[in-house]
């Protein structure tokens, strides 16, 4: 997350309600989109546009960064939380964070379950000398703690970590390859995720031993995009706008596709909201059948101050003949 202020990169106050933050971000949107602007840098600032929108838009992220000044998920966040938990972490777990992390903090020691072992070892011996495996209970209570102990850290060894990647409305329908930073231990590390085409918002990918021992379960969020939405399964929805004259008499007009414009064949007496489909224009999944493109149609009619009175008076001679549509 970039460390400018969310609001600032939206072009918003602290105070912008939740529609002033959506018509911001629209209007940047279409403005930096990689598929308009072709600028250099088009691609990362709005990424940092979608990124900024991303936490504004959700009340509860919104509230996190608000409060803390960085938003929630986030390398710093996760950092200022593994600091505020206190010697044994959350809830009194000897992982923090909720059996998420791997170290114990102890009057300013950074320690891991395997260190206090060997600090143990160090002091009692093995075996016999050992604190746990003696006591009142011999071969009761005592081996039961150690070998509890050796099974939870195994167990931890394994747990997957978990990550938040943000992808672009294009990168979630045609696939591709993201760099994900993540934090091991305190250690910056890079792995590479496949996007498969057609990934889902809040899908999660896994990267088996994407973290030494340690799988990282990547959990989806995808971006809008100023032309298309997503239909139903693998299916792509854009809207069209069409004038009087071509909703009524048919047309041959441009529609935009993931594989770039083709040419659409609009019928006569054509209605506003009515779906015309191009099959197997949608998103093409690598195993399974690819989706539909539906273009929804919007008819826009003609301002009256920009008719004269001979066309105002053909288009009132026009809905008279054609009746009340409303019944």
């Amino acid at each position: 997350m970039s460390e400018k202020d969310l609001y600032s990169i939206l072009g918003v106050s602290h105070t912008a309600s939740q529609d002033e933050i959506k018509k911001a971000y629209r209007a940047l949107a279409r403005k930096l989109h990689p598929d308009v602007n072709k600028a250099p840098n088009a691609a990362t600032e709005f990424g940092k546009v979608q990124e900024a929108y991303d936490v504004l838009s959700d009340e509860k992220k919104r509230r996190y960064y608000d409060q803390f000044g960085v938003a929630p998920g986030s390398a710093a966040s996760e950092a200022g939380s593994a600091g505020s938990q206190g010697p044994w972490g959350a809830g009194g777990g000897m992982g923090g964070g909720g059996g998420r992390g791997s170290n114990v903090r102890v009057e300013g020691l950074d320690l891991d379950p395997e260190e206090i072992g060997s600090m143990f070892e160090s002091f009692f011996g093995r075996g016999g000398n050992d604190p746990f495996a003696r006591g009142p209970f011999p071969g009761g209570r005592a081996g039961t703690r150690a070998g509890s102990q050796a099974g939870h850290r195994t167990a931890r060894a394994v747990e997957p970590l978990e990550h938040e990647l943000f992808v672009s409305f294009m990168t979630a329908a045609l696939g591709g390859k993201e760099d994900v930073r993540i934090v091991v231990d305190d250690k910056p590390r890079t792995i590479e995720v496949n996007i498969p085409a057609g990934v889902r918002e809040g899908q999660q990918l896994r990267v088996r031993k994407g973290a030494g021992e340690r799988d990282v379960v990547i959990t989806v969020k995808v971006g809008e995009h100023p032309t298309f939405r997503r239909g139903e399964g693998n299916d792509l929805l854009v809207d069209l706008a069409l004038n009087f004259g071509e909703a009524a008499l048919g047309a041959t007009v441009p529609v935009p596709t993931l594989d770039g414009a083709v040419e659409l064949t609009v019928p006569p007496a054509t209605s506003s909201a009515s779906k015309l489909r191009l099959r197997g224009k949608g998103i093409k999944p690598a195993s399974g059948n690819a989706g539909d493109l539906y273009v929804v149609i919007k008819i826009i009619a003609p301002k009256p101050a920009t008719l004269s009175a001979a066309e105002v008076a053909t288009l009132r001679a026009i809905g008279a003949k054609q009746g009340d549509v409303r019944q």
